[in-house]
């Protein structure tokens, strides 16, 4: 066999397997059936800007060793994620906190914010009450008793609809089992100690990574000689859709997806924040992205004369679409059991990575937990 491990998928999972197994003294083939590497974080160059293609990543993590880790492959910058939300061309600072607070009721200390959500949470618990109800019964009736009326109505209900494509009531209560509340004055959107973008673009970390591995793009495993993996390698990492890899013999999962319309604005400054959210129906779109402001600060956004944003959509998946978010309701968990049943017994393949796990994963948690795998 010329291989120790064929790696299907170039994404964040099948990249840092491919760079720990080549440092152990391992021979791998990484395969891809996109035209590029990288998976979802790629980026591509527009304007001297790196467009993150398929959405905003923001690498955020409390574990120093994976931090290092990213760091030792290329310097990360020192974005914060600030996340600013805009529901009828009002703007609310995100996530909840003392700024949103004040932008929503005038409130300037946590003793008054904290006594506004109360009784707004309050008239949400007596109105179920009245109703004969004791739990929520659906996300709506979550959300109201967890922060109240104002902060679900114009920062949460509308937005989340045009997430799952479905109305809050009609969505499962288990989806939001609690909303930070921040009593503070601080924007940044994670409490991790560390965060920030790669200099140089997510095309630097994913480089670094596969250094000194062998490469094949407009490769599909399912379409080529691959797929009898068995004779090229030892071992099989496998990043792609679980159900496919198993040719749906139980029925295909469901899936959330994003589409992107992206532009070059001649201006160097489109709206100020890397991420805007657009929370009410008024717009079709989820949040607009200006990707300079995820690498260029201060002077640097105005030195680069035009800038490139992209309006991101939510909508159901569909054949040849891309597979963003597991769908979790009880008819999918239970599909997807039955598939991660069936990749335990499966002799000489590891599933590995949000779509060979059916798990919604962040970028940090996933080279953490290739990082603490055994490579043979």
């Amino acid at each position: 066999m010329e291989y120790d491990y064929l790696i299907v998928g170039s994404g964040l999972f099948g990249a840092t397997y491919a760079c720990q197994a080549t440092r152990q003294g391992k021979k791998c083939l990484v395969i891809d059936k996109r035209p590029h590497l990288g998976g979802n974080v790629y980026c591509e160059n527009v304007e001297g800007i790196n467009v993150h293609k398929y959405g905003a990543h923001i690498f955020h993590t409390n574990n120093k060793e994976v931090w290092d880790f990213v760091n030792s492959i290329v310097p990360f910058n020192r974005y914060t994620n600030s996340p600013v939300a805009n529901y009828h061309g009002k703007l609310y600072n995100l996530p909840f906190n003392m700024n949103t607070f004040y932008q929503m009721w005038g409130v300037t200390t946590p003793e008054q914010a904290v006594a506004k959500i109360e009784e707004q949470k309050a008239e949400a618990v007596t109105k179920m009450k009245a109703e004969g109800v004791s739990e929520p019964r659906n996300l709506e009736e979550q959300g109201l008793c967890l922060v109240g009326k104002d902060i679900f109505e114009k920062l949460i209900k509308e937005y989340t609809e045009k997430q799952w494509g479905r109305k809050c009531r009609d969505l499962p209560a288990f989806i939001i089992k609690r909303l930070p509340v921040r009593l503070v004055f601080d924007n940044n959107y994670f409490n991790d100690a560390y965060q920030g973008i790669p200099i140089g673009g997510y095309n630097k970390l994913i480089e670094g990574l596969l250094e000194g591995v062998e490469c094949k793009t407009n490769t599909d495993f399912f379409k080529s000689e691959y797929h009898d993996w068995c004779k090229y390698a030892k071992q099989l990492v496998y990043t792609g859709p679980i159900d496919e890899y198993f040719d749906f013999c139980y029925g295909k999962l469901d899936w959330r997806t994003v589409s992107f319309k992206t532009r070059v604005e001649d201006t160097p400054n489109y709206q100020g924040n890397a991420v805007v959210n657009y929370t009410s129906h008024e717009q079709p779109y989820t949040r607009v992205i200006e990707h300079k402001h995820f690498e260029m600060f201060g002077q640097a956004v105005y030195d680069c004369p035009k800038t490139v944003v992209s309006e991101e959509y939510s909508t159901e998946y569909k054949e040849e679409m891309d597979q963003y978010y597991p769908v979790n309701d009880n008819k999918n968990n239970l599909l997807a059991e039955k598939y991660r049943a069936l990749a335990e017994n499966e002799d000489g393949v590891l599933f590995g990575g949000r779509l060979a796990e059916y798990k919604y994963y962040d970028m940090a948690p996933i080279i953490e937990k290739v990082m603490g795998l055994v490579i043979e």
